[in-house]
């Protein structure tokens, strides 16, 4: 890598450290003073929860707009915000059990059974945390051609969380709706690629 690149890379890399831990840290410090409204609890979910949602469609977007700019060394921070997209994730299931269901672990499991949205939620956290722990430089390299199949199942988690955000809604749909439709566009530009996987 040329040493404009590397730089270009590290300034990109403290820029996605600086967007992905202030506001979660923010987050909890107004939770903490009690400065997120009337419901606190689903303030904290939605907001990790959404937070994971952009992480994964920015991860998306990585590609094609390497391509599209031709500055391939966008391409080294797709590992990072996968990264982060299985934080945000990991810390909407754990303001999940810990603030809406107290840990109770039986709950947990009688939630997942009962309702779709959950259920469809925690196959797209295994899936992730398959993804998190395979990102690891020496267990990608042992894995050789089977770790992209593997790291395509992305394009799956994306659908997964778009199905599991829009049943979690009651009422007003159209958030929802729009992250289903940025989902959609983005898996349509990668359909070649799906349908090779397929």
């Amino acid at each position: 890598m040329k040493r404009s690149q590397k730089t270009k890379t590290l300034l990109l890399k403290v820029a996605i450290h600086l967007a992905a831990l202030l506001p979660i840290i923010n987050l909890y410090i107004d939770a903490f003073a009690d400065q997120l409204g009337a419901d606190p609890v689903k303030a904290v979910i939605h907001y990790t929860g959404i937070g994971a949602f952009n992480l994964l469609l920015i991860t998306l977007c990585i590609s094609p707009l390497a391509k599209l700019l031709k500055q391939s060394f966008l391409m080294n921070v797709r590992r990072l915000l996968g990264l982060y997209a299985f934080t945000y994730t990991l810390l909407h299931l754990i303001n999940f059990i810990a603030f809406d269901l107290q840990f109770d672990f039986s709950l947990l499991l009688s939630e997942i059974i009962k309702r779709p949205y959950i259920t469809i939620g925690m196959l797209a956290f295994v899936l992730l945390i398959l993804l998190a722990i395979t990102s690891i430089t020496k267990l990608k390299r042992s894995m050789g051609s089977n770790w992209q199949k593997l790291h395509n199942f992305n394009y799956f988690i994306v659908f997964l969380v778009a199905v599991h955000f829009y049943w979690s809604v009651k009422s007003d749909v159209s958030e929802p709706l729009l992250y289903f439709m940025m989902s959609f566009i983005l898996l349509m530009w990668r359909r070649k690629k799906i349908q090779r996987w397929f």
